[in-house]
């Protein structure tokens, strides 16, 4: 009744005073384990993965019945306190039903709270005393597979653990452990998948669009790096010595092998400014080429377009610019032909391979518009959507006669990240075999699956690749096929053949693509080439090292390299613009024009090594009513210049008043475009005045009556000395009437000393003093019937006698 009482009313102070210090009695016990509790839990963490345990190599991977399995690898103990009793165990785990469950396991390998799995025990263990803290211990471990009790085939869980004490827990515990996959395929499987396995030889941009002026042409290159990668030991060399002896499809870049064929002969460095070295690795590229030769012969070749252009750039960022899509149908088109000539095999040009397979409705669109009609995608792109219990095979038909080769993911992806060092290159391995045959046990259907890599293996990615496909090829759940075969293969009715929406492609990827000006500076560049090489002799010096380069502007490898990327084409386009540069109008000064019309030479200079024809020069008056040229405001003429010369072109011009004129010469491609710059310079025009031509007309008036006052009187002086050495050989007798004798004083035609001839009258004054002789020695022949100076007439013959005296005889 009173507690009753208090409950339902107020308690007193002596009450609630009591209550206060009973609680606090009761509950000092649980506070103080509480408080107990901490110091517990990082005994216990300090303990976990104390010692870290790699697992270097595991052999075979794919093991099968009578095989002995031997696992390798290294224990090292991270702690501060030294293990000892310890000894390395191996653990055989559970059977993996899907790949989703491998995936999982992946995650969580070295988990020391996952379940470890059963001890192999008996033999298959390794003992060490002491593991001191830093030192690492090697192991290696043999035993029968049978020994593992594997049961029904399939993928298994397997791990090796290390188990020790330390002072602070002197008891036995696991200390470390590293779990991977044990594929389990006892005997043949009834159905075998068919796996295609791209093998990628692609590189970086390695040549400028620089070349020597000689007949060779001789290429520069940006470094020496591509030399470092056809070594012996580089990377290309490694991908080269390993895939020749795998049952793969070769994915080639036809820029690599340009770049390679061209060292096998005279090739320069670039360096600082416009300097060059010498490239010395004739040798090194002659043997890589050889031996790539011996490598594909009879195998797969995919040739991707010329520099493997960047499909998801050029379809997201370049479609908008004019004349993009052209680079890569030029791409394409010169690929089949490099692998040819290069390799000696017809290589197959019907793929594309955007960036990591991830395609999206205009990357579709782009990668078909060169003419492939398959394109390689990635499952983790074009995901499954109908619910599928298993993996369906790589082709889809995606509509317009396209067809999508989807890659499996999981596969293509397991050889990325770091493997340098043994234990991860084993894991991948054991995880990209085991992922295969879960894949081929989902299923009794039989299916063509593609693994589509990193377009660039690292030497140590490529060999742990090699390990594996080495490993699928001798195993008994896969057998190889070609990627044409694999895009063949009837397609799955269940799987997706949707493409993805553009939302849908990776922001990451996205990031890194070739933004719209990359493709913007390149238009620029391909319309300088465009209007320079209409000009050359011989286009094929320029056309084809700048059309190269320009392919490579767009190439796959720029991906994360922006700056590089931005470095590379200008570099180009001022390469081509110092080119341009060397066709020219030489400068020009103030011309002076005195009189109405004049010429007015413009030079052009040629410094290229070939000659430049179909261009016209145009020489254009800013002030036609001032300056005319040619009759016309401007005037036109063509222009050919040999290489390494200049020619003057001259231009008739007339003035129609006085002053300054700006004058313009320019020169046009035929097809009417500008090409260079201009060139303008003054022209002073001064106009000849009226008062000036008179003075000048009548000096030469004055000159030229002069000259004929002159020989006027050499003529006379001429006659008289003609008519004073000539008279007494006229005439015998002498006779006034005699021709050419002196006129008699008085006679009608006799003039007076004071008679004077006009300059314009007809006849000269030795012609009017010779006629009146003439006139009076005929007239005298008519009245004389015979004068004794006569001949005797031509009617008997000659007498033979002497002669009378007085006659006269003719001899």
């Amino acid at each position: 009744m009173a507690e009753a009482a208090d409950f339902q009313g107020t308690p007193s102070p002596a009450r609630r005073w009591l209550r206060r210090t009973g609680a606090l009695l009761a509950g000092a016990p649980l506070l103080a384990g509480l408080m107990q509790l901490p110091a517990a839990v990082p005994a216990q963490a300090a303990d976990s993965n104390t010692v870290s345990v790699a697992l270097d190599s595991l052999s075979p991977s794919a093991p099968t019945d009578g095989d002995t399995l031997t696992v390798s690898g290294t224990v090292t103990n991270n702690g501060k306190q030294a293990v000892t009793d310890a000894h390395v165990d191996l653990r055989a785990g559970a059977l993996l039903s899907t790949r989703s469950e491998i995936d999982t396991a992946a995650r969580h390998s070295d988990d020391l709270q996952s379940a470890l799995g059963t001890e192999v025990g008996g033999k298959s263990t390794e003992d060490f005393a002491s593991l001191p803290p830093g030192v690492a211990e090697h192991f290696s471990i043999s035993v029968p597979v049978d020994k593992l009790d594997l049961g029904q085939d399939g993928v298994y869980q397997f791990g090796v653990s290390l188990s020790g004490k330390t002072s602070a827990q002197q008891w036995d515990q696991v200390l470390g452990i590293q779990r991977t996959f044990l594929p389990w395929q006892s005997s043949e499987a009834d159905t075998k998948t068919k796996t295609t396995y791209l093998w990628p030889l692609i590189s970086t941009v390695h040549v400028t669009a620089k070349t020597g002026a000689g007949e060779l042409q001789t290429p520069v290159f940006q470094n020496d790096d591509l030399a470092k990668e056809i070594a012996p030991g580089g990377r290309l060399a490694q991908m080269l010595a390993l895939g020749k002896d795998l049952d793969v499809t070769w994915v080639i870049d036809p820029d690599l092998l340009a770049s390679v064929d061209a060292m096998t002969r005279n090739y320069r460095i670039q360096g600082a400014g416009d300097t060059s070295t010498a490239g010395t690795h004739q040798a090194v590229a002659k043997q890589f080429l050889a031996d790539l030769q011996d490598a594909v012969t009879d195998k797969e070749v995919v040739a991707l377009p010329f520099a493997d252009p960047d499909l998801a750039s050029l379809a997201h960022n370049g479609t908008s610019v004019t004349g993009s899509l052209s680079h890569l149908k030029d791409a394409t088109d010169v690929a089949a032909t490099t692998v040819k000539t290069v390799l000696h095999v017809t290589p197959s040009t019907d793929f594309a391979w955007p960036v990591d397979g991830a395609v999206d409705p205009s990357i579709i669109k782009v990668a078909t518009s060169a003419g492939a009609d398959k394109v390689i995608a990635r499952s983790d792109s074009l995901q499954e959507t109908g619910g599928l219990t298993y993996t369906p095979s790589a082709a889809r038909p995606i509509g317009g006669g396209t067809t999508a080769v989807v890659a499996d993911a999981r596969l293509s992806t397991a050889f990325q990240g770091d493997l340098t060092d043994a234990d991860s290159s084993t894991l991948a391995v054991q995880q990209f075999l085991a992922q295969s045959l879960a894949l081929n046990t989902q299923t009794g259907k039989q299916r063509s699956i593609v693994v589509a890599p990193q377009r660039m293996p690292s030497s140590s990615q490529a060999e742990a690749m090699a390990t594996a496909i080495t490993a699928l090829q001798d195993s008994n759940w896969s057998q190889s096929q070609d990627l044409e075969a694999a895009a063949k293969a009837k397609p799955d009715p269940g799987a997706t053949t949707k493409i993805p929406s553009s939302s849908a492609y990776p922001s990451a990827l996205r990031k890194q693509e070739l933004p719209r000006t990359a493709f913007e500076q390149i238009a620029r560049t391909q319309d300088k080439l465009d209007n320079f090489q209409v000009i050359l002799t011989d286009e094929s010096r320029v056309v084809t090292p700048f059309g190269r380069a320009i392919n490579r502007e767009m190439s796959t490898s720029w991906r994360g390299r922006g700056s590089e990327a931005d470095s590379f084409r200008t570099s180009v386009e001022s390469w081509l613009d110092d080119l341009t540069s060397q066709v020219k109008l030489i400068d020009k000064s103030e011309t002076k024009l005195s009189g109405r019309s004049a010429t007015i030479p413009v030079t052009v200079q040629n410094n290229l090594v070939q000659g430049v024809d179909h261009l016209v020069l145009r020489l254009t008056s800013t002030m036609p009513t001032r300056l005319e040229i040619g009759g016309k405001p401007y005037y036109e003429q063509p222009v050919e210049v040999s290489g390494g010369h200049s020619q003057s072109v001259k231009f008739s011009t007339s003035a129609n008043a006085n002053g300054r004129v700006e004058v313009t010469a320019q020169l046009y491609t035929e097809d009417g475009q500008e090409y260079g710059a201009p060139v303008r310079f003054d022209v002073k025009v001064t106009e000849v005045t009226p008062t000036v031509m008179l003075v000048i007309g009548g000096g030469v008036l004055l000159l030229v009556l002069a000259g004929f006052r002159m020989y006027t009187q050499r003529k006379r002086a001429a006659a008289r000395r003609a008519e004073e050495d000539g008279g007494p050989d006229e005439e015998a007798e002498g006779t006034p009437e005699t021709p050419g004798a002196p006129e008699a004083p008085g006679t009608p035609e006799a003039k007076s000393p004071g008679d004077t001839e006009d300059a314009d009258g007809p006849g000269n004054p030795a012609d009017r003093e010779d006629r009146p002789r003439e006139e009076s020695a005929a007239r005298s022949r008519e009245d004389d019937p015979e004068q004794p100076s006569d001949p005797t007439p031509d009617t008997a013959p000659e007498s033979a006698d002497p002669s009378e005296t007085g006659e006269r005889v003719d001899r």
